[in-house]
């Protein structure tokens, strides 16, 4: 019953905007997503929060896969809010958020009060590489409508990397607020554990037995293992190629003969770098350095992770 009053109210809200100015239409698809977000925050046992293109969809990847092993779920799926939930009733309902259309909703804008009482995993990564990935993201995956809700320039825009990335709209700046916001509400947090991307990719073998006991299960080493290389970069672009994944596009390329297009794109940490002349990557570097809190161990100071380029882990945007 719920899925057929939410496509009503997508279609009702669908219809209803072509009559309205478009800063009224907006807000009006933003209601309606923050009441389907407010819907799932209730009724879930644990929250995934991430800002856009931080390795989400790998991570929904990995736990729909150790999931599938331990229950003998059907494959070729991936976990979405309560779908898995549907199938074994032991498997928690996870509510995967990036935190911005539920926060209008309720207000809570300038804090995290959403959260205190919940059981959160916060997915972060490196902001220089989560915008880069935004700015594929935007260029070849993004559907115009999105790209007006959430501030993105519009569709075709003659706009250059870096000039992306240095915007206060949807760039380095945008992601900085969002960290920062996230690091003075810890504190007030009940129950959380932070995951960086870029461990996540030099030792899943060690960071995804924290998730998997976070969830409240015991970490099996066979299975761990065979998650990881289920997981690698190169299984994963031969799956998307193939369209593995039933049920929607998250690992699905928009344009097969377009490498920037796919899901899978990249497998280093870091490559923000080569995108930029130097001048430009110390600019950016500066406003991370001086603007980020030292609480994620993004800093001047922190070297490269040992082994990054060459173990072959997968490379997401969530």
């Amino acid at each position: 019953m719920h899925v057929i009053i939410k496509r009503l109210k997508y279609w009702m809200v669908r219809a209803v905007s072509v009559f309205l100015p478009q800063k009224q239409a907006i807000a009006l698809d933003r209601k309606r997503r923050g009441q389907e977000e407010y819907r799932k925050h209730q009724l879930c046992e644990y929250v995934f929060a991430s800002y856009g293109k931080s390795g989400r969809t790998w991570m929904r990847v990995m736990l729909s896969r150790y999931y599938q092993q331990t229950y003998a779920l059907p494959e070729r799926i991936l976990m979405g809010f309560d779908n898995f939930h549907k199938m074994n009733a032991d498997i928690p309902r996870i509510f995967f958020t990036h935190d911005n259309y539920l926060r209008t909703y309720t207000g809570n804008v300038n804090s995290k009060k959403d959260f205190y009482h919940k059981k959160v995993i916060l997915l972060v990564r490196r902001p220089q590489d989560v915008a880069v990935s935004q700015f594929f993201q935007w260029k070849y995956r993004m559907r115009a409508n999105k790209m007006a809700m959430n501030r993105y320039p519009p569709a075709g825009s003659d706009i250059s990397i870096y000039d992306f990335v240095m915007n206060p709209d949807c760039g380095v700046p945008r992601i900085i607020d969002f960290l920062n916001l996230w690091a003075r509400e810890l504190p007030n947090i009940d129950d959380l554990l932070m995951v960086r991307y870029e461990d996540m990719r030099v030792q899943p073998e060690n960071e995804l037995p924290r998730i998997i006991g976070f969830l409240g299960m015991e970490p099996d080493a066979a299975r761990i293992s065979e998650t990881v290389e289920f997981s690698s970069v190169e299984n994963l672009r031969k799956l998307e190629k193939e369209n593995y994944f039933r049920h929607g596009s998250r690992v699905k390329a928009k344009d097969p003969g377009n490498p920037h297009s796919f899901k899978v794109r990249r497998a280093k940490v870091g490559g923000y770098r080569d995108y930029f002349d130097d001048e430009q990557v110390a600019t950016i570097d500066e406003m991370v350095n001086t603007r980020l809190s030292g609480i994620f161990g993004y800093g001047a100071e922190e070297p490269a992770p040992a082994g990054t380029e060459t173990t072959g882990k997968a490379a997401f945007g969530g």
